[in-house]
């Protein structure tokens, strides 16, 4: 008697296949393929029934030969820095991104960038090898060359942030500008008569948006700005620190600083601190927030809430949407949300 085949509705040993789905279901091979690609002709409960069951059994598809028979790889690879995981960026923006492609075919592949490569040999790698299906990468640049390969490559991406290539292209960013005006503001509210800021690298993009809004800001307000020397956001913390404690003690030093990331406000309010400045009372310090950390050593200072979870959902949905060969309303921006307290 033969004993190689499974029992309908038996948990099989060994490596499941689809051929032991649908031998544990009772149906055709094809119809297990496209229930777990989620196909729309079929019935929900169906899909639903088939996914549970290759859960259930650990069913992984062949990437081999998916690659060979149609192309896809059904992997979205993340670009990302080592240092981008400090303060939880880079664990929100997975955790935003798995979300996005949970019960979906896709699986989210993180590919290390580090200091000493070049920011597009990464790409290239995965477009030459046909390595995934669709990429996702930060900062971008005004006229960022891996965008620009890209495009010309028309392969699937989403950059974390934008660019100013006139091709239209998908991106998810936050309103840097919005918010370096809003907090220069804030800081004209609170009496401050000169506001600086810490950028981030002239390279970036979002470096033009937030000197913009800093500029306007200002000069709606009546006081004046500057624009931190010789120190940025990549800086090491001890060289943003000291350089605040030098500013702190030269003529017409300022008395309010907008923080681009929560690591440079700390060390800026260290840095005020040593100066013999009370953040809060003498100096004023508005930040971007991103963790739930920043608060735990009350310093003093304002925040507004940059979601990066959220924006790793955007991320996903909008590559997802992309691969599958959608062109157009492929930008989100998030627009920052100022809740002062109350009576301050």
């Amino acid at each position: 008697m033969p004993t190689g085949r499974a029992k309908r509705g038996v948990k099989p040993t060994g490596k499941p296949t689809l051929k032991t789905i649908a031998q544990m279901t009772g149906l055709a091979v094809t119809t297990i393929s496209r229930a777990l690609n989620n196909a729309p002709e079929l019935a929900q409960e169906t899909r639903e029934r088939v996914q549970k069951i290759a859960a259930e059994i650990g069913y992984l598809p062949d990437r081999a030969a998916l690659r060979l028979k149609t192309g896809r790889t059904n992997v979205v690879a993340l670009i990302l820095e080592p240092d981008e995981q400090i303060y939880g960026f880079g664990t929100s923006l997975v955790t935003g991104i798995t979300e996005a492609l949970r019960d979906t075919a896709y699986h989210l592949v993180i590919t290390p960038l580090f200091k000493n490569v070049e920011a597009i040999e990464p790409i290239q790698h995965i477009v030459r090898n046909r390595m995934a299906d669709g990429v996702i990468f930060s900062k971008a640049e005004p006229f960022d060359e891996r965008i620009r390969f890209l495009l010309d490559n028309n392969f699937p991406f989403i950059s974390h942030g934008r660019s100013q290539w006139p091709e239209a292209h998908p991106f998810v960013d936050f309103d840097n500008e919005a918010y370096a005006y809003g907090a220069t503001l804030r800081l004209a509210s609170k009496g401050c008569r000169k506001v600086s800021i810490v950028l981030p690298d002239s390279a970036l993009t979002y470096t033009d948006h937030l000197k913009a809004g800093v500029e306007r800001g200002a000069r709606e307000a009546g006081i004046g700005f500057e624009f931190a020397a010789d120190v940025n956001l990549g800086s090491a913390t001890d060289a943003i620190r000291n350089y605040v404690i030098k500013r702190a003690k030269r003529p017409e030093r300022p008395d309010g600083y907008v923080c681009a990331s929560e690591l440079s406000a700390l060390a800026i309010i260290g840095g005020l601190n040593e100066a013999g400045l009370t953040v809060g009372k003498t100096t004023h310090v508005v930040t971007k927030q991103a963790s739930s950390m920043f608060m735990q050593f009350q310093p003093g200072a304002e925040t507004v809430f940059e979601d990066f979870a959220e924006a790793g959902r955007n991320l996903g949905q909008l590559l997802l949407r992309r691969i599958s060969g959608e062109a157009e309303d492929l930008q989100w921006i998030a627009a920052p949300r100022f809740d002062w307290p109350a009576g301050s």
